[in-house]
């Protein structure tokens, strides 16, 4: 059975973590897995890395590459995936990187990895890969936010229930055609 990708954009939580990162419209970051495949993800829970690389939860780093450096008082990540920290006691902010997001031609074609994670596959298409908010279509990064889930339980519950009265009414109709052929055959004898 397959399953399917919901693209619907998720309620947005303000956590306050300067490294908290959501995707405001279309396209996934780019994470680097241990195999050095490119995988891309929707989930923004991003922390440092005892070298200062900026990596997901599960230690995959953030592709491209983010380093922040150490001692900095504010990590500033713009709109347009520009990070920039500044150094304690320093009141001019330094660009240190920049993040780049992937968007898919056809993106319920990835193929889901777990954990978040997809890879690219001929269904989905290659990445375009760009500038947040550029003219590829991509979404803009929202700072301090991480994005929800996007699944509607009220909306899931009633199609569960749907299917459920759905089959009871087919499972009442096979049992009144099964004692019909019932009577039929009695007849005949």
């Amino acid at each position: 059975m397959a399953s399917e990708i919901i693209q619907l954009q998720g309620d947005f939580n303000t956590t306050g973590n300067p490294l908290d990162l959501t995707v405001a419209g279309q396209g996934f970051f780019q994470v680097s897995l241990p195999s050095g495949e490119i995988a891309y993800t929707r989930g923004g829970t991003f922390h440092l890395d005892a070298q200062g690389n900026v990596v997901t939860a599960d230690g995959n780093p953030l592709q491209p590459g983010v380093t922040i450096p150490s001692g900095v008082s504010s990590i500033t990540v713009g709109t347009d995936g520009t990070v920039s920290v500044t150094q304690a006691g320093q009141t001019a902010a330094q660009q240190v990187g920049q993040i780049q997001l992937a968007l898919f031609p056809n993106p319920g074609g990835l193929n889901s990895v777990g954990k978040n994670l997809f890879l690219a596959t001929t269904a989905s298409g290659d990445p375009i890969v760009g500038t947040p908010g550029g003219s590829e279509g991509l979404g803009t990064i929202e700072q301090g936010v991480l994005e929800g889930s996007n699944v509607n339980v009220v909306e899931e519950f009633i199609q569960m229930i749907l299917a459920q009265r759905s089959y009871e009414a087919n499972s009442r109709v096979v049992r009144a055609a099964d004692e019909m052929f019932q009577q039929v055959n009695n007849l005949g004898h």
